[in-house]
Formats: structure tokens, C-alpha cells, sequence
């Protein structure tokens, strides 16, 4: 797929994949959206959907993928849509906007940056979320990369012991 003519979603936490109506509420909106929606089936979502998935429109289901093809997936799309937690800030820091698909998040500061949406399982602000512009800035909520060479200088410049 072209970079950014897609969504990326996951689904996985036991309170929206274990009861089958909200699953696929979900996943109606989820194909009912502006863009296709490239969705990683968690083993948990698959087995509640059965072996073979329903047609939710531009819903996209793909075998679940490694770490690296994640963020490549991720990377290249235009928002991701998510229930993890880790997922949310990898978004932040892979400059991606995030619809958290949670009534809340462990990263309180990228929600306050205006990055991510909580929009839980409610279509409507799923909606409105989309519609939103990306942020102009992304700030650096997490340093800014170089932890590792501002501890390594210091010490490289030691005298060695006798």
C-alpha cells in the first residue's frame, strides 16, 4: 500500500474484543472509515470473529506481524487506531497521530500534545478524531535521542587508571 493511503489498527484487550457486539461494532466503523483500515488480527480478536472474518468494508485483515514490520506498517500509514498501550507511543515517536481506542492512556502527555484521541469504542469520536489536523509540532515528550552519547562522552574523556 501507498504510504499514508491507509490506516493501521490493532485490537486485542479483552474488553473489546470478549464481547462480540462491541467487537464488531468496532469493526464496522472501523470499515466504514475514510481510508482502509490495515488490521493485524491479534489471535484474540480472530477467535472471537471464527475462522473465517466478515466482510467490514475497507477493513483489511493480515496475519499478525513481527515488531519491525509493525512500526514499518505503522510508519507508512496516516493514523493508527489502537488499544495497546505501547502501540501509542510508538505512534508519537514515529510522528503517526493515534485514536486510542481506551477510555484512557499511560501516556497522559501525548493526549495533552494533541497526538492522540481517546475515542474508547464510540464511533462518533472515532469519527471526529479523523477529522482533526495533525498536529504542526511534535514535541520532545521523550529526550531527544542522544541519552546514550551524553552518557558515553563524559566517560570516554576519563583519564585511564594507572
Amino acid at each position: 500500500m501507498k504510504p499514508s493511503s491507509y490506516h493501521v489498527a490493532t485490537l486485542h484487550r479483552a474488553e473489546l474484543t470478549d464481547d462480540s457486539v462491541r467487537l464488531h461494532a468496532l469493526l464496522t466503523v472501523h470499515g466504514d472509515l475514510d481510508l482502509p483500515v490495515v488490521l493485524p488480527l491479534h489471535p484474540r480478536a480472530r477467535a472471537r470473529l471464527g475462522a473465517a472474518p466478515q466482510y467490514f468494508g475497507r477493513l483489511r485483515f493480515i496475519e499478525p506481524l513481527g515488531y519491525l514490520d509493525m512500526l514499518h506498517f505503522v510508519a507508512s500509514s496516516s493514523r493508527v487506531l489502537t488499544d495497546s498501550g505501547g502501540l501509542q507511543k510508538e505512534a508519537y515517536w514515529l510522528g503517526r497521530p493515534c485514536l486510542t481506542l481506551r477510555a484512557e492512556t499511560e501516556w497522559g502527555e501525548t493526549v495533552e500534545s494533541g497526538w492522540n484521541h481517546l475515542v474508547h469504542d464510540v464511533p462518533a469520536k472515532i469519527r471526529a478524531a479523523l477529522e482533526l489536523p495533525t498536529p504542526a509540532l511534535r514535541p520532545s515528550l521523550y529526550g531527544t535521542g542522544d541519552a546514550a552519547t551524553s552518557i558515553a562522552d563524559p566517560l570516554g574523556r576519563r583519564s585511564p587508571r594507572p
